[in-house]
């Protein structure tokens, strides 16, 4: 093992996805044997001192640090996970990228477009590696669509639909994470939910020119918190002391690719029904496919070449698709969100390791950001508004 490079790991919030990459870095010599590194996992920091301690008895790092400026200090780490609020984003990409560190940044990377601007900047004067986690594009259903369309399956595209509906915020005593606050997480769903959506839009068809579109908070106050660590699928009790929400509910617009099609995209974190609906429809003059979140390990599938039996069929997920094999053989045994974070993580190691770009980076968050400035705009003007690039002041 010690002929093999070693990467060094840090990760800033140990919360769900803190966990969840740590997760994904231990298993994946397991699950993918023979790469061409080994990682170590050295320094986890959280502010909460029972997730420092997890980190290091559960999870396997050398040490636990409430402040994070350690790990930035820390010449064994060479590359960090920052999983924290969206509003601490900025800061710590540009003293992890200034301390010549490979970052890795939980979408959106900033609260705002332009503290997302200010990211990539930051990532690109210091030649570091930079990776934003748009972890749906590696679900292997997903990576087949793409193929698909790219192979010319569909025919010419005329229509996308994109949507992320959830009910995490659905109940009204859900409590007031940072989530809904604009001075702690920045925009709302626009900025939590809407960007998978649309990444993934642009990922499978391109650049998106114009858009027009509008938003709505539909809870405008929730219970506080209590002290200590909070999960944003916490609920207060009949009479707690509320706050204001400070962000959107919900988004809607339609918008125009570069390439002519025409589509449109809708988030919501209140709306009652669909509990985790990322979901895209692509349609062409030949055919059209379909893909679901809930039910990630199917793709479906419409071909006009099918004739008189031309209708949707299903297609299993299974080995014979990229990476699926890897976590279970045959077909139709179904993979799970943390296995599309593995995949993540796995692709950011070997990019590390052969010192190459990885993709989705910060420019492709500078890119959703761009679609969602565009978008804020058009719900103030109630008109048609340019995509323009963000770029950091």
């Amino acid at each position: 093992m010690m002929s093999k490079p070693r990467i060094g790991v840090g990760v800033v919030g140990f919360g769900w996805m803190g966990q969840a990459h740590s997760r994904s870095v231990r298993r994946l010599a397991g699950i993918f044997p023979g790469e061409p590194y080994y990682i170590e996992l050295v320094a986890c920091s959280d502010t909460d001192p029972g997730r420092r301690e997890q980190a290091v008895s559960d999870f396997g790092f050398a040490r636990g640090e409430a402040d994070w400026h350690s790990l930035a200090e820390d010449p064994d780490i060479d590359v960090v996970f920052i999983t924290t609020p969206n509003a601490l984003h900025v800061e710590l990409v540009e003293a992890f990228a200034a301390a010549d560190k490979h970052v890795f940044c939980e979408k959106p990377v900033g609260g705002t477009p332009d503290q997302t601007a200010r990211a990539e900047l930051a990532a690109r004067k210091a030649g570091v590696i930079s990776a934003v986690g748009y972890n749906y594009r590696w679900a292997p259903m997903v990576q087949e669509a793409k193929r698909l369309i790219d192979d010319g399956a569909l025919g010419s595209i005329t229509n996308y639909r994109g949507r992320f509906f959830s009910t995490y915020g659905a109940d009204p005593s859900g409590l007031l994470t940072w989530r809904y606050l604009v001075d702690e997480g920045g925009y709302g769903v626009s900025s939590d939910l809407l960007s998978h959506s649309v990444d993934l839009g642009l990922y499978l068809l391109g650049p998106i020119t114009r858009v027009v579109g509008t938003t709505a908070t539909f809870i405008p106050e929730r219970p506080l918190p209590s002290a200590g660590a909070v999960s944003h699928y916490g609920h207060g009790r009949p009479g707690d002391p509320t706050g204001a929400v400070t962000n959107e509910d919900y988004v809607g617009m339609l918008v125009e690719f570069d390439n002519g099609v025409r589509g449109s995209f809708e988030s919501s974190r209140t709306m009652v029904g669909p509990e985790s609906q990322m979901a895209f429809e692509v349609y062409g003059t030949e055919g059209a496919l379909a893909w679901n979140l809930e039910r990630m390990n199917e793709l479906q599938l419409y071909l006009r070449s099918d004739g008189r039996y031309a209708g949707y069929r299903t297609i299993f997920g299974g080995e014979r698709f990229p990476y699926h094999g890897n976590f279970v053989p045959g077909n139709a045994n179904g993979i799970g969100f943390e296995d599309l974070v593995l995949i993540e993580d796995l692709e950011l190691m070997r990019s590390i390791a052969a010192k190459r770009p990885f993709q989705p980076g910060f420019e492709d968050a500078v890119r959703y950001v761009s679609v969602q400035d565009a978008l804020l705009r058009s719900a103030a003007s109630g008109a048609w508004e340019t995509v323009k690039t963000v770029r950091s002041q």
